[in-house]
């Protein structure tokens, strides 16, 4: 697979752009409705994707060898179900042939997310979500 074609997989629903909380006894990590602060929340894109690894160095840079790896992907991420050998969902844009299929199957986090920056670190474990399987 070429780096476009491996790039055109990202479904654009913007799940793996949510802050995720690691519980430091299980090590099972919890999904956040708390978005990065790059993150445009309408559009379920990063406002500076080019550029997103030195603006944030914390944010995930997607390899087949990575998502393979990555327990904590969503079980609807495109990069997951192309590493485990399946198939993409009828609401992925390269299935659908459209954009909005991801949104209007309630798959993106559009209209459900809080930019970061305005939660307080010590309010971020109230901010738990259980709408995102792993």
């Amino acid at each position: 697979m070429t780096p476009a074609e491996w790039e055109s997989l990202c479904d654009g629903c913007a799940r793996c752009c949510l802050i995720k909380l690691e519980d430091e006894d299980s090590g099972e990590v919890h999904y956040t409705d708390l978005s990065c602060n790059l993150l445009d929340s309408a559009q379920c894109r990063c406002t500076h994707y080019e550029e997103r690894h030195i603006r944030m160095p914390d944010c995930i840079r997607f390899t087949p060898e990575l998502a393979a790896t990555l327990s904590w992907l969503p079980d609807t991420c495109a990069y997951r179900l192309v590493a485990e050998g399946e198939d993409l969902h009828w609401w992925h844009p390269l299935v659908s042939g459209t954009r909005e299929s991801v949104h209007q199957a309630g798959i993106s986090v559009r209209g459900r997310t809080i930019p970061v920056r305005m939660i307080p670190e010590d309010d971020h474990e109230d901010h738990v979500i259980h709408w995102v399987q792993t």
